[in-house]
C-alpha cells in the first residue's frame, strides 16, 4: 500500500470527519425517501407533478420566471451557454480559467457545441469588473462560479457582482451563475438569494455538492431560455424516463439544509483559524467567505500524506482522505464543512490539531 491509499485508508476509518455531511450511501436515499408515500406517481420523460412541482419551487426560490431539473451540472451549463450564444449568434463565452468547464469536462463545451472560450484573469485570482471590460467584444456570455472552488471558494465583493451585471446588461451581454455552491455564499454576502440572482439572465445550482442529494442540478431563467434549455435536454439525452429518486432527494435535502449555510460559514472560520495555528500550515483564504477553503501545507505530498494518516489514526478524526501537490515541496487539500462537523466532539478536534502541530513541527 502507497502512502496516498495508506491516507485514504486511515481516512476511512475515522470514527469522525471533519468535512461534509455524511458517508455517501444508500442511508442518503433511504432516508429521503422515508415519509414518500409509496403510490406516489413517478415522472415520465420530465413531466407530471414529481418534477413539475418541484421545478416551480426552485424557480419561485431563486426568484426566476422557470426552472428545469437536470441529472447533471455539466448538461444543464453547457446548454446554457449554447442558448446564449445561438441568441447572439457569436459561440463565444468568457470564464475563469479554473472553471469546471475548462478543466473538469474534456472541453465538453468545445467539442460539443463548437464554443470559444475567452479566459478571464490569472488562475489564482477572482474575476473583477476590469477582467470583463477588456475581453472581447464579442463574447455572447460571461460565467461566473460563486463561490470559486478551485481557489479555495473565495469570492468578488456584492458591489463587484453589481457592477459586472450593469455592465453586461448594458453591453447586450449574458451573465450567466455557475452556483452550484451559491446557498454557501449567502451568509458572506447577507444578501438573500434572489438579490444574488437577479443580477444573473441564467442560473445553475447543484442539487448534490453542498445540499447532498444523490444527483441533479436546477437551471432557472426565464420562460423563453428554459423552454429552449428542454429542447437541449432532449437533445442531450438528459430526459430520463423518470427522475424522481434524484428530484425526492433533491427537495428532501434542500429543506433540510438550505437553513443551515450560516452554520457552516461559522464552523468554516474556526476551523480555518485552527489549521492556521499549526507550523507550516495556512489557509487559503487565511478567512473563509464560504464553508470552503483550502488547506497549503509547506511539505511535500508523501510526506503530508504520512503526517495526516498517523494523527487520524491517534485521534480518530478524518482531516482529509487525500493531498494533492502543489509543487515540489508544497501541497493541500480542500475542507468544505455541512452537517458533520458539529457531531465531532471539541476535545477529539483539539486533539487532532495538537498532534497535527506537534507532527509539522518535528
Amino acid at each position: 500500500m502507497n502512502k496516498m491509499e495508506a491516507l485514504k485508508k486511515a481516512y476511512d476509518e475515522t470514527s469522525y470527519q471533519l468535512s461534509g455531511h455524511a458517508p455517501r450511501n444508500v442511508k442518503v436515499l433511504k432516508q429521503a425517501f422515508q415519509d414518500i408515500d409509496e403510490e406516489t406517481q413517478a415522472d415520465i420523460y420530465g413531466t407530471g407533478s414529481a418534477i413539475n412541482d418541484f421545478e416551480e419551487k426552485m424557480a419561485g426560490f431563486l426568484g426566476k420566471e422557470k426552472a428545469v431539473f437536470f441529472p447533471s451540472g455539466t448538461m444543464a451549463q453547457q446548454i446554457a451557454l449554447r442558448i446564449w450564444c445561438d441568441e447572439k449568434a457569436s459561440a463565444k463565452v468568457a470564464y475563469h480559467p479554473l472553471s469546471h468547464l475548462e478543466i473538469h469536462e474534456e472541453d465538453g463545451l468545445k467539442k460539443l457545441h463548437g464554443i470559444k472560450t475567452v479566459l478571464l484573469t490569472d488562475k489564482d485570482s477572482v474575476i473583477q469588473l476590469d477582467d470583463v471590460k477588456a475581453m472581447d467584444p464579442d463574447v455572447s456570455c460571461v460565467l461566473l462560479e460563486l463561490p470559486q472552488r478551485e481557489i479555495g471558494g473565495q469570492l468578488p465583493d456584492f458591489e463587484t457582482l453589481q457592477a459586472i451585471s450593469g455592465y453586461c446588461r448594458e453591453n447586450d451581454i449574458r451573465l450567466h451563475l455557475d452556483g452550484a455552491r451559491i446557498l454557501e455564499a449567502l451568509p458572506f454576502y447577507g444578501k438573500s438569494i434572489e438579490e444574488v440572482c437577479r443580477l444573473f439572465d441564467s442560473v445553475y445550482l447543484s442539487m448534490y455538492k453542498g445540499i447532498g442529494g444523490i444527483a441533479g442540478a436546477i437551471l432557472a431563467g426565464d420562460a423563453g431560455f428554459i423552454k429552449s434549455s428542454k429542447v437541449w435536454k432532449k437533445r442531450h439525452g438528459g430526459d430520463l424516463i423518470s427522475l424522481y429518486p434524484y428530484i425526492f432527494s433533491a427537495d428532501y435535502y434542500f429543506e433540510l439544509r438550505k437553513d443551515r449555510m450560516a452554520n457552516y460559514f461559522e464552523s468554516a472560520k474556526g476551523l480555518a483559524a485552527q489549521y492556521n495555528s499549526c507550523k507550516g500550515i495556512t489557509t487559503l483564504p487565511a478567512v473563509p467567505v464560504s464553508n470552503m477553503f483550502h488547506v497549503h501545507i509547506n511539505k511535500p505530498k508523501e510526506e503530508t500524506a504520512e503526517i495526516l494518516a498517523e494523527v487520524q489514526q491517534d485521534s480518530e478524526v478524518g482531516l482529509s482522505g487525500y493531498v494533492r501537490a502543489i509543487d515540489s515541496a508544497n501541497c493541500y487539500f480542500e475542507v468544505s464543512l455541512g452537517d458533520a462537523y458539529p457531531n465531532v466532539p471539541q476535545e477529539k478536534v483539539d486533539l487532532a490539531f495538537r498532534l497535527l502541530d506537534e507532527k509539522m513541527k518535528a
